[in-house]
């Protein structure tokens, strides 16, 4: 890759191949990379929350799951994307925390990936593959020329979905 681009905490970038980005530290939050395999244009989400409607001042799109993703493909198109040919891999949606008597809110990694992959679906882009869940963080590096994911955790071994 040419340049690699950080995407902050609820941002989004896109960019064209030979180029890629990368997001640091999703712990409960979700990386969505979406690509048209054709045009090698490619972005990259960093999801907080899975739903913007339970949220009074959610001026920021990226923020949320179902806003976010609108965003994501709103921009990728913009850049030559092709709606229909797009598809995902989702990374994050850790449990961070074991917290007692508190389930629903230590569950924000699970949330914020079933609110990623519902939106998808909803949006017919297909999720190639994805690494979720656990309790560890991760840092990934998304590549539009060829679609890989890498996935960086500590005390892990380094993976490409």
């Amino acid at each position: 890759m040419r340049e690699i681009y950080k995407v902050g905490m609820a941002d989004l970038k896109v960019c064209r191949a030979p180029d890629g980005l990368t997001t640091l530290g999703l712990g409960s939050c979700v990386g969505v990379a979406v690509r048209d395999p054709v045009t090698k244009v490619g972005g990259l989400l960093h999801v907080m929350l899975p739903d913007s409607r339970h949220i009074k001042n959610n001026l920021n799109k990226c923020k949320f799951a179902d806003t976010g993703i609108d965003e994501l493909v709103r921009q990728v198109v913009a850049l030559g994307a092709s709606p229909e040919r797009l598809v995902a891999k989702v990374a994050g949606g850790a449990q961070m925390f074991n917290v007692q008597g508190a389930p629903d809110l230590v569950r924000i990694g699970d949330q914020n990936v079933e609110a990623c992959k519902k939106r998808l679906r909803e949006l017919k882009i297909p999720v190639l593959s994805s690494d979720t869940g656990l309790n560890y963080g991760r840092t990934i590096v998304f590549n539009p020329e060829n679609g890989e994911l890498l996935v960086r955790a500590v005390g892990k071994p380094e993976k490409i979905i």
